[in-house]
């Protein structure tokens, strides 16, 4: 197993496989109500049973080169994770998405874990275009793609349902140009 530090502050980013559903599932329970607030993760992760087949689709994408999920450690602790919803190497695109639990909020570990991905995916992996995509009232997840660099593309009105709402979601990108440029710095 590898981490990469994520700072001085002993943040790590490292994958998460199959094998580590009880600490995802503890994850998600701790963080349950407020992440489910804007993601539907915590209605697909429920138990034991569900949290395994949520990594397993996770190690399947790997293995197909389709999409990734890693997980961010704080103190030994899971706290959040950011994912390559989709990896398209032939198309040069992707979709990368972020959560964390409450405790984990206000410290930069999203922006310095995507930053990581986002880097990998468009240096080592020759992605072109990166998306994220993020229901409008989620300040904080926009704000992090502002630090990213991303340029907002557009609003999909209505276009997500959680929880029983339709949401609108915005479309912000960044291409490899703009990222070597600085965009993700």
């Amino acid at each position: 197993m590898y981490a990469m530090s994520l700072g001085d502050d002993g943040a790590e980013l490292r994958p998460l496989e199959p094998w580590q559903a009880d600490e995802f599932l503890a994850h998600i329970d701790r963080g349950r109500e407020f992440i489910g607030a804007r993601n539907g993760l915590p209605d697909v992760v429920t138990d034991l049973q569900s949290s395994r087949a949520f990594l397993r689709l996770y190690a399947e994408k790997v293995a197909a080169d389709t999409g990734r999920i890693h997980g961010i450690w704080s103190d030994g602790t899971l706290v959040g994770a950011v994912i390559l919803r989709t990896l398209d190497v032939k198309n040069g695109n992707a979709e990368a998405g972020c959560w964390l639990e409450p405790a984990a909020v206000g410290r930069g570990l999203v922006t310095r874990a995507a930053r990581a991905l986002i880097g990998w995916a468009i240096e080592v992996r020759g992605i072109h275009r990166v998306e994220w995509v993020v229901n409008s009232d989620n300040e904080p997840s926009i704000a992090v793609a502002r630090r990213l660099g991303m340029t907002k593309d557009g609003v999909l009105r209505q276009s997500y349902p959680c929880r029983g709402t339709l949401h609108d979601q915005e479309v912000w990108s960044v291409l490899a140009p703009e990222w070597r440029k600085g965009a993700g710095a």
